[in-house]
């Protein structure tokens, strides 16, 4: 079958690899109707984390169609349009009993389409615990809604979930992530919304999303700005969607004392650490709080968020700003993000299968 898989580090391409058999009878095989590359596409191909498997194929943000369900799949039939999250919780672990969804019986065991585990980017793909993690297109929900909700929105919106009505909120890069981190900072009844970031396609959206306002890393010490903006208190929440190695730091800078909270989306590549500061932590002591987060995942997570997007509470396909016909141009999707250029957000290739 067809697959785009990562051949070894720096090289990816569409290659014939053997089709999925079923590996247990609660997961089904699907093929992905709508797909979409993620920046954790671009740094597993290129960035600088842990090795991974040649020929992984990729991918984790799909639309697909239900080829085949394994004998104990209850809820879904063959020929049922679903939406795939990015994150499928090893629901069978006794770890999930403590609520640890994305890491139950193994660290990042909710992370493993496209990562450990073969990914979305085939002509037929497998998805564990079917009756837990898919969930079904509703027939008035777009493929580019759907598809944004398996991970952009997700993942902003559990940023998100830390606000509280009326704070302030400063959301620190304006792609995908950050465009939804403002869009579920929006509907939870935050204030002020300061979104930072200069791309050119996202500035627009940052406003339609909820931003009060946006502003650019190169014109401004964004630090100096949020104490300024906040008569030196600081924001309520700080949502880390974007930046650099500096930026985790100049979170923990920005954030009240006490009940600030810092959460954290972004991937941080490579080695060393991410530092926080002495001083704006109270030298340990400043009651500030710290999130690492991944997107939630799972069945109800994803009807929720359609739920959502059915009645007119957000629209997360307007992060789709290129569409290409045709599974053979994945690669050329991938390259796309890679460059990121001003009008780069999100990219939908639609596979005609």
């Amino acid at each position: 079958m067809e697959a785009f898989a990562l051949i070894r580090r720096n090289e990816a391409k569409i290659i014939d690899l053997p089709s999925p058999k079923f590996s247990d009878p609660y997961n089904a095989i699907l093929t992905p109707v709508a797909i979409s590359v993620c920046t954790s596409d671009v740094n597993t191909v290129y960035g600088s984390g842990s090795k991974k498997t040649d020929n992984l194929i990729l991918g984790h943000e799909a639309v697909a169609r239900v080829l085949k369900v394994g004998e104990k799949v209850r809820d879904f039939k063959v020929g049922d349009i679903v939406v795939v999250p990015s994150m499928t919780p090893n629901f069978h672990d006794k770890d999930i009993q403590d609520g640890n969804f994305l890491h139950a019986g193994a660290n990042f065991s909710a992370n493993t389409l496209g990562r450990s585990t073969p990914g979305v980017f085939a002509r037929e793909f497998e998805v564990a615990d079917a009756d837990l993690n898919l969930a079904i297109l509703p027939e008035d929900v777009s493929l580019g809604n759907g598809l944004m909700c398996t991970d952009m929105a997700t993942t902003g919106f559990t940023g998100a979930e830390r606000v509280n009505f009326g704070d302030t909120v400063v959301v620190l890069g304006i792609g995908g992530v950050g465009l939804m981190a403002i869009c579920g900072a929006a509907l939870r009844g935050a204030g002020k919304i300061i979104a930072v970031g200069s791309r050119e396609a996202s500035v627009p959206l940052a406003y339609e999303y909820g931003a009060s306002e946006v502003i650019s890393y190169k014109n401004y010490d964004i630090t100096e700005y949020v104490l300024k903006a906040t008569n030196g208190k600081g924001a309520d929440v700080v949502i880390i969607a974007g930046g650099n190695d500096k930026t985790f730091s100049d979170a923990i800078d920005m954030v009240r004392y006490g009940v600030g909270k810092v959460v954290n989306l972004k991937l941080f590549t490579g080695e060393g650490s991410m530092e926080i500061p002495k001083f704006s932590s109270g030298r340990g002591m400043s009651g500030k709080t710290v999130y690492m987060e991944l997107g939630k995942g799972g069945r109800v997570r994803m009807e929720r968020l359609l739920s959502m997007v059915k009645h007119k509470r957000f629209t997360p396909e307007k992060l789709i700003t290129h569409t290409f016909e045709g599974f053979e141009n994945v690669e050329k999707a991938l390259e796309l993000m890679r460059d990121k250029g001003n009008t780069v957000i999100k990219t939908m290739i639609l596979t005609g299968w």
